[in-house]
């Protein structure tokens, strides 16, 4: 074997090891369940955003992009319908969000794709949680209400009240004592914690990217990337584990790849639909960040 396979065969090792402990912390549990009852087929999303669209402009209407498996229209769908009052996040639109996110970071290459894969065990955990016999007895009496997969296969489900949202979620498991704030446990609230790490980073990413300087060039994504990580995940990760993310945004696709992912024509379109996208992801993470704050889980093990 000579010295370039030897070296690419230990990227690929590094990689993999990456997609493993990304969100700090491989899971030793996969489940194939999911919270019930959102419904996300959608062709067109309606966007209204008061700030930006009056009465005789009418919403804004993102269509759906032809030929592509992420949709930009679909995941601000799924965002707009996590907040609710009080200050809170329902899990189902939460986690439809995380469903297209991960469609997004498997568009930029095997090289990212192998963080989704994290991500999605992650959400697969808070789903079978949602779905379990003790809080959901209709699926004992009803054999018909079975776990549900992710994507296309998604039916048509039901939710329970336990996991309804964020704060409903935290106040639940912390009356089981499921929440252990000295080891790792598999309870919903550390697992939305990776999450909602690794949601800064996106959020601070898309950010980066939607940014039009006023003078000088537009700079790569691969460089973007790296610093929204350095400033969010990179502080909760091993050394080797950051310098394995490195490899990993040395293979982000240009930025021309990102006009054709949400189908936007130049960086002015693709400014103003990644703003609408980080504002909404925003909202999602500051309610997210609040709550986990005031039940001091934001260093959980």
């Amino acid at each position: 074997m000579g010295v370039k396979s030897k070296a690419a065969l230990a990227i690929v090792v590094l990689l993999l090891f990456l997609g493993s402990l990304w969100l700090q912390g491989g899971l030793d549990y996969h489940w194939d369940s999911c919270i019930k009852g959102y419904n996300h087929v959608n062709k067109l999303h309606h966007l209204y955003n008061s700030s930006e669209a009056t009465v005789l402009d009418g919403p804004v209407v993102i269509e759906v992009c032809p030929g592509q498996k992420f949709q930009v229209s679909l995941l601000l769908s799924h965002l707009q319908a996590g907040p609710t009052d009080p200050s809170d996040v329902l899990l189902e639109p939460y986690l439809a969000s995380w469903d297209e996110l991960v469609k997004f970071m498997e568009a930029l290459g095997p090289m990212v794709g192998l963080i989704s894969k994290e991500v999605e065990t992650k959400t697969s955990i808070i789903r079978q949680l949602a779905s379990s016999p003790e809080d959901n007895p209709e699926a004992e009496l009803n054999p018909e209400i079975l776990p549900m997969k992710t994507g296309s296969e998604q039916k048509p489900p039901t939710h329970t009240p336990a996991y309804r949202s964020v704060r409903s979620m935290i106040r639940v498991e912390l009356e089981k004592d499921m929440v252990d704030f000295h080891q790792q446990t598999d309870s919903g609230c550390r697992t939305l914690l990776r999450l909602h790490r690794a949601l800064l980073w996106l959020k601070l990413f898309l950010a980066k990217l939607a940014d039009t300087p006023v003078t000088g060039r537009l700079r790569s994504p691969s460089d973007l990337c790296r610093e929204a990580y350095q400033k969010s995940l990179a502080n909760h990760h091993t050394w080797f584990v950051r310098r394995a993310a490195e490899l990993a945004f040395i293979a982000m696709p240009e930025r021309n790849f990102f006009f054709r992912l949400v189908c936007a024509q130049d960086q002015v379109e693709l400014s103003f639909v990644l703003t609408k996208v980080v504002h909404a992801l925003e909202e999602v993470y500051n309610r997210t960040q609040i709550a986990l704050e005031e039940h001091g889980m934001l260093d959980l093990p």
